[in-house]
């Protein structure tokens, strides 16, 4: 969700359709219990929160296999994902930040919605945490790092052991060079604004050895 994030000095990707808050600002919840809730946006550096409508588009993608879903956001931003997942019905969502003030404002979204028993928030570097043991495997997981910091296929190659045998996988990035997904994930639905590519990926089990 951010397009830096404290990561070094390369001249971030700019994209019409994000906002780069460098005040504090906030998003809304589109769909489900919470719909239309405003979530607050903190003013760190870099912060690139998802478009209304390309969220919205993701989210009805999703909407079959969100009700009950472990949900992972991992580059967390907002919460957006993560909190707009819990609205439309998922059943827990660890939310994953290394900045200290978006981890204080998606924590004061979480207690104004009452949702500490689904929503984790916790502070800490994404690719950190995948290395340490699992906090249990996840159905849906987001994946949306700092653009200038080039961690989508660091990240994805440590996230197996995170997920469930038939996860899904949201990921953004810029339109080009798009990242490598590496073997066991089929793609299921993608988009693009000017600048940005977001794309629903699907687990796909391997053939066991020998099968024909």
């Amino acid at each position: 969700m951010r397009e830096n994030g404290g990561h070094a000095s390369t001249r971030p990707l700019r994209d019409p359709m994000k906002a780069t808050t460098e005040k504090p600002g906030s998003v809304r919840i589109i769909g489900g219990r919470w719909r239309g809730t405003k979530l607050p946006v903190a003013g760190a550096p870099g912060l690139r929160p998802t478009a209304d409508r390309v969220r919205e588009t993701v989210f009805n993608w999703l909407q079959p296999v969100l009700p009950g879903a472990r949900v992972l956001d991992l580059f967390a931003g907002s919460g957006a994902f993560g909190l707009e997942s819990l609205s439309r019905g998922a059943r827990e969502a660890l939310l994953v930040e290394s900045d200290a003030r978006a981890c204080e404002a998606m924590r004061a979204a979480v207690d104004r919605l009452a949702a500490s028993a689904e929503a984790c928030v916790h502070h800490a570097d994404a690719l950190a945490l995948l290395r340490v043991p699992l906090h249990g495997r996840f159905d849906v997981v987001f994946l949306d790092p700092p653009f200038a910091a080039g961690l989508w296929e660091s990240s994805l190659a440590a996230l197996p052991p995170w997920l469930a045998d038939d996860a899904w996988l949201y990921m953004e990035s810029p339109r080009d060079p798009v990242p490598q997904v590496p073997e066991g994930w089929a793609l299921h639905r993608e988009g693009s604004t000017r600048e940005v590519r977001y794309a629903l990926y699907r687990r796909v089990a391997r053939s066991p050895a020998g099968a024909g």
